[in-house]
């Protein structure tokens, strides 16, 4: 699962096949994913990261070779964990099915950072939230800023 989230290609392969398949409701909600993606990856990689410094989990926490491919960045946050948040709350409402097929895979991402010893809990929690707030803040930019247009 870790090679096919590397680089956000699994959300978006995601939205290609979204585009393919779903028509204009696709489209629309495809779009919202990828936005989502951007922002959450900016504020995680691009901002978070830079700030936090913070080091990976130990590699005597876990008995598997995996450990040895972790990237040397800041743990602090996932910003796997923040892409596939993102990613699949911003495509719920515009495709509840569509949300709901991506929810497992996202989930899923967010438990192998863990258990691959690339991050703490709270590295993968923070990426959730960070997917959160990315989502949310894409959804709702448009009537932002129209309501504070001159």
């Amino acid at each position: 699962m870790e090679e096919t989230a590397e680089g956000t290609k699994l959300w978006c392969g995601a939205a290609m096949m979204m585009v393919w398949l779903g028509g204009w409701r696709g489209r629309k909600a495809a779009a919202a994913g990828l936005a989502a993606v951007a922002v959450a990856q900016l504020v995680s990689n691009g901002v978070c990261k830079q700030l936090a410094g913070r080091p990976r989990p130990p590699k005597q926490w876990f008995p598997h070779d995996e450990v040895e491919d972790r990237p040397d960045s800041s743990s602090f946050p996932s910003g796997h964990t923040a892409a596939a948040v993102a990613f699949t709350t911003a495509i719920t409402p515009a495709w509840p099915l569509a949300g709901a097929a991506c929810a497992v895979p996202a989930a899923m991402v967010a438990i192998e950072r863990v258990q691959s010893g690339a991050h703490y809990p709270s590295d993968v929690a923070a990426g959730a939230a960070i997917g959160l707030a990315s989502a949310w803040l894409t959804r709702r930019a448009p009537q932002l800023i129209l309501r504070h247009w001159p």
